[in-house]
C-alpha cells in the first residue's frame, strides 16, 4: 500500500469539502483542508447552481494541498444525483444550471407519462418517481427551451461537469446518471430507446463509465493554477453511492442506513427488482460501485427531531433531547414518519400532535414526549421497511450498518437494534468522503478488492456495536 495522499472532493446541496487521505499503521487517514458553502440562487426566474463559483471553490481547494504541501496522487468529484449542465461543441455551458428543487417540472411527469405509463417506466428503469428526477427535468427543458438542447452537444451531470472543466475530456459516470431516471439497469447504460421515445436528442449522452475510471490527469491551465498536477478518478460519484462503497461490512449480504437528515435503507445487490411490489413499497434500484444495485428506501430521518429542535430555538441538546426521551420512553404515541405532511411543514411540533390527535392517540407535548414519538416512529418504520426489503430479496440480514452524521445518534442506534432485532454496527460518520477516497485507492491498486478496503475501514475508524435489548 502506498503512502500517497487522495483528495475527496464532496460536494452536497447547503456545502462542500475537500478532504485529503493517506495511510499511517495501514489505517487510513482524513484531514479536512477546506470547506466551502453552496445553494441555489435565483436566475433567470429559476432556482440554479453558481457552476463557476463551485468551480472556482474546487480549485480553491486544490491549491490548499499545495500549500499544504500534500500533493494528491488523484481526486475525485462527488455530488447530490439527478442535476445536470449541457455542453456546446467548443466545450461552453449552454443555459444556466438549473436545481432539482426549481418548479420547471411541476406537473410534467404527466407528459412523460403519456409516452410511457408510470409503471412502465419503473419496470425499465427501476428508479423510484421523484418529480425533479433527470427524465422530467430534460422534458421540462424541451417544453420550456427546445433550443438548449438542439445547440447541446453533451449532457454531464454534476461531478461530470467538474471533471470536464478539470480535464477537457467528456465522460459520464454510471452511478449518477442511474438516479435520473433514464438508465436501463440490466444493460448499465442510457436506455436509448426511452430517450428516442421522449424525443430526446440521442447524441448528448456519452458511454456510461464505471466506477473507478481514471479519466486523465488536469489541463495544463488547471495545473498552473492550483500549482500540481494528478489524476481525475471518476468515483462513485453519487454521494450515497460513495457512502455505500464505505460500509465497514464483514459479510458479503448486509443491510445499511445511511443517517442523516433523511435515511436510505437498503443493501448491495448484483440485479435490479423492478417489479410492481418494489413500485409500491418505494424502493429504488440506482446504481453502486463495481456495477452493483443499491435496492434502497429513501426514509424521513433526523430531519424531524432536527426541526423540533428548531422550533424550540435549540435549548436543548440532541443529547439532552434524547435523555427526556428515554425518561418517557412507555409514551404509547406513533407517527407515520413516511406521510407526506412531515416533509417541510410549518410547524414539525404541531403537525405531529395533530397527527396524534387524528389517528385517537395520547398527544405529546413535552420536549420529551415529542423527541420519543419521532426517535420510536422511526425505528418501527426502519422495522418495517427491513421486513419489506427481505421479503422482496427473499434473504434475511443479521445485521444492520448505519454510516454518515445519524451514526453518532446512540440512542436511536439502540432503538433500531430493538426494533429490528438485528445488531446494528454504527460509523463511520464520513462514509461519503471514505468511499470517495477508497474507490480511487481501488483505482491506483492500493486495495485488490472491496472487501480488503472495507475490512480496512473497520479497522480505521471507531465502529459501535449495539446489540438487540433482551
Amino acid at each position: 500500500m502506498s503512502n500517497s495522499y487522495f483528495l475527496a472532493v464532496d460536494i452536497g446541496a447547503s456545502s462542500g469539502r475537500h478532504i485529503l487521505s493517506h495511510v499511517e499503521d495501514g489505517k487510513i487517514v482524513l484531514e479536512e483542508v477546506f470547506r466551502f458553502e453552496n445553494g441555489m440562487k435565483e436566475i433567470d426566474g429559476h432556482k440554479c447552481w453558481d457552476s463557476e463559483l463551485l468551480f472556482s471553490h474546487i480549485k480553491e481547494g486544490m491549491k490548499k494541498c499545495c500549500e499544504l504541501g500534500k500533493i494528491p496522487a488523484s481526486m475525485g468529484i462527488d455530488t447530490w444525483g439527478v442535476d445536470y449542465v449541457l455542453v456546446d461543441e467548443n466545450g461552453k455551458r449552454i443555459g444556466n444550471a438549473v436545481g432539482y428543487r426549481d418548479d420547471r417540472t411541476t406537473d410534467i411527469d404527466r407528459e412523460v407519462y403519456q409516452v410511457i405509463p408510470e409503471k412502465d417506466l419503473y419496470a425499465r428503469t427501476g428508479i423510484a418517481k421523484q418529480v425533479f428526477n433527470t427524465i422530467y427535468q430534460l422534458v421540462a427543458l424541451k417544453k420550456e427551451n427546445p433550443e438548449q438542447l438542439e445547440q447541446a452537444e453533451t449532457l454531464l451531470l454534476s461531478p461530470d461537469y467538474y471533471n470536464f472543466l478539470l480535464t477537457g475530456k467528456r465522460a459520464s459516470e454510471y452511478t449518477i446518471a442511474s438516479t435520473g431516471q433514464l438508465v436501463n439497469p440490466d444493460t448499465k447504460d442510457w436506455d436509448y430507446e426511452l430517450i428516442r421515445m421522449l424525443g430526446l436528442p440521442e447524441k448528448i449522452f456519452t458511454p456510461l463509465q464505471k466506477p473507478g475510471t481514471i479519466l486523465g490527469r488536469l489541463t495544463k491551465a488547471v495545473q498552473e493554477e492550483v500549482g500540481f498536477d494528478c489524476s481525475v478518478v471518476m468515483v462513485a460519484s453519487h454521494d450515497t453511492a460513495s457512502a455505500v462503497l464505505a460500509v465497514p461490512a464483514k459479510t458479503p449480504d448486509f443491510a445499511y442506513i445511511s443517517s442523516g437528515t433523511w435515511s436510505l435503507l437498503g443493501v448491495e445487490l448484483d440485479h435490479a427488482i423492478c417489479n410492481e411490489q418494489s413500485r409500491e413499497a418505494n424502493f429504488t434500484n440506482e446504481g453502486g460501485y463495481d456495477y452493483t444495485v443499491r435496492f434502497l428506501k429513501n426514509i424521513m430521518g433526523l430531519w424531524m427531531i432536527q426541526s423540533v429542535r428548531n422550533e424550540m430555538n435549540k435549548a436543548y441538546s440532541f443529547a439532552q433531547l434524547c435523555e427526556m426521551a428515554e425518561e418517557v420512553k412507555d409514551f404509547p404515541s406513533r407517527v407515520d414518519v413516511d406521510e407526506h405532511r412531515f416533509f417541510a411543514p410549518d410547524s414539525m411540533i404541531r403537525t405531529i400532535q395533530e397527527a396524534c390527535r387524528e389517528s385517537g392517540q395520547q398527544v405529546p407535548e413535552t420536549p420529551g414526549e415529542l423527541a420519543t414519538v419521532v426517535y420510536q416512529s422511526l425505528a418501527d418504520c426502519y422495522k418495517k421497511s427491513l421486513s419489506s426489503l427481505e421479503a422482496m430479496t427473499g434473504k434475511t440480514y443479521p445485521a444492520i450498518n448505519i454510516i454518515g452524521g445519524g451514526a453518532n445518534a446512540d440512542y436511536l442506534n439502540q432503538l433500531t437494534a430493538n426494533s429490528t432485532g438485528k445488531t446494528v454496527y454504527a460509523g463511520p460518520t464520513e462514509a461519503t468522503a471514505i468511499g470517495n477516497i477508497v474507490c480511487q485507492m481501488l483505482a491506483c491498486g492500493d486495495f485488490s478488492s472491496v472487501e480488503e478496503a472495507r475490512a480496512c475501514i473497520f479497522d480505521s475508524f471507531a465502529i459501535k456495536t449495539f446489540v438487540p435489548a433482551e
